[in-house]
């Protein structure tokens, strides 16, 4: 029997096309795409029976963008509140249209995707699992005047705030206050045009990270991503290499870390749109050891536990100066984009794209093995993956 997959995407999106060529490189057809501007549409949702369903990012596209959180410049930073509770729905739309096919099933959990787009949740089920991952103050934070206060009380002078809803960076601030002295970094931009009506200021995203000094400026900013509601981490100090500060995206398929880009950068964001560049992983593995690089992806592997019924995620995983602490920042449903890049020697997807990993882990069985957590089964007691209390 011919396997065909269905891809929740945006037609000509570079996800959809490299998805495609992962396909037919092992001669199986072109995935049917359904669109997201369609799901968000409400238009009807119509899959194929026994189709196996994928579903990808929004991507860029300024109609699904619109969709998700409201018209405006798809550069805005905010919104995410809204974004969030559209795409809820729209991934709860998709469950019942595989539920009304016969034999469609699901590669990716969708429960799973929702904790991983709301940073505070994900960061709790990582912490209950045992993961490490950075401290991060408990309950909302409302304002910049009560991020203050918070940081002061936990005795924190450097946090990261991350909107709860946020990607690529949008919106997140490298916050240094200690006494009267603040200093903020961040990629995020007052845009006077963009306030809404009744709305004290308004944000987009640059491509250039940014730094600001003083309450004011800082407090603007911080004040303008809180209704969408934040999360805040403890800063934690990241390793260098050649003059530049790294972290790791590693991807986890089938409960394997199988593809891992360095990120390099002279600012605390490490993101490749936002002037990182892909560091020297033989620099990394060299520095680390033998011992501390199978710890760091056994790191990367029980954090992909914790969602088992994802076929693929993206971690990023901070490496601590000293290159002997560890901690997970993010697991990202959508961390698999690493064009050019090929599988780790000995992880089985030697010369392999991470979605001609994705493929192969599908027609191999491990998997489909291990099965969708809709299905009842648990994929983190599957051979080989570490598993993930809860």
């Amino acid at each position: 029997m011919t396997v065909a997959f269905t891809v929740v995407g945006t037609p000509g999106d570079r996800r959809v096309t490299m998805f495609g060529e992962a396909t037919r490189g092992r001669g199986l057809p072109d995935p049917a795409v359904l669109p997201w501007t369609s799901v968000l549409s409400g238009d009807e949702i119509r899959l194929e029976p026994g189709t196996l369903v994928r579903v990808d990012s929004p991507g860029e596209d300024p109609e699904a963008d619109a969709l998700l959180r409201g018209p405006g410049d798809p550069a805005r930073a905010g919104g995410g509140a809204a974004w969030y509770a559209t795409f809820l729905w729209a991934l709860d739309r998709v469950r019942r249209a595989v539920a009304r096919a016969p034999g469609a099933v699901v590669l990716g959990d969708l429960g799973e995707i929702a904790v991983m787009f709301d940073k505070r949740s994900c960061h709790a089920r990582l912490s209950a699992a045992g993961v490490p991952v950075p401290p991060a103050l408990p309950g909302p934070v409302r304002s910049y005047g009560e991020l203050r206060d918070r940081m002061e009380a936990a005795g924190w002078a450097r946090v990261f705030v991350k909107p709860a809803h946020g990607s690529s960076a949008s919106g997140v601030v490298a916050l240094h206050a200690a006494g009267g002295r603040v200093r903020a970094t961040t990629s995020a931009v007052p845009d006077p045009m963009g306030v809404p009506a009744g709305a004290r200021s308004a944000l987009r995203n640059s491509l250039r990270v940014r730094t600001y000094e003083g309450d004011s400026d800082v407090a603007a900013i911080i004040d303008a991503l809180a209704p969408d509601g934040l999360h805040v981490e403890r800063w934690f100090p990241k390793a260098s290499a050649g003059g530049r500060v790294i972290d790791l995206r590693v991807v986890v398929v089938a409960g394997v870390p199988t593809h891992v880009v360095v990120r390099a950068s002279r600012t605390p964001m490490t993101n490749l749109h936002l002037g990182g560049v892909r560091g020297d992983l033989g620099v990394v593995r060299e520095a680390l050891g033998p011992r501390r690089w199978d710890r760091a992806m056994e790191v990367c592997a029980q954090a992909a536990a914790c969602f088992p019924g994802s076929l693929a995620v993206g971690v990023d995983l901070l490496l601590g100066v000293g290159w002997k602490r560890f901690a997970v920042a993010e697991v990202n449903a959508f961390g698999d984009l690493l064009p050019g890049l090929t599988g780790l020697p000995g992880s089985g997807a030697e010369g392999l794209s991470t979605y001609e990993a994705e493929v192969e882990a599908v027609l191999t069985g491990s998997a489909l093995a291990m099965g969708p957590a809709s299905s009842g089964r648990d994929r983190s007691r599957a051979e080989g993956a570490p598993a993930c209390a809860t």
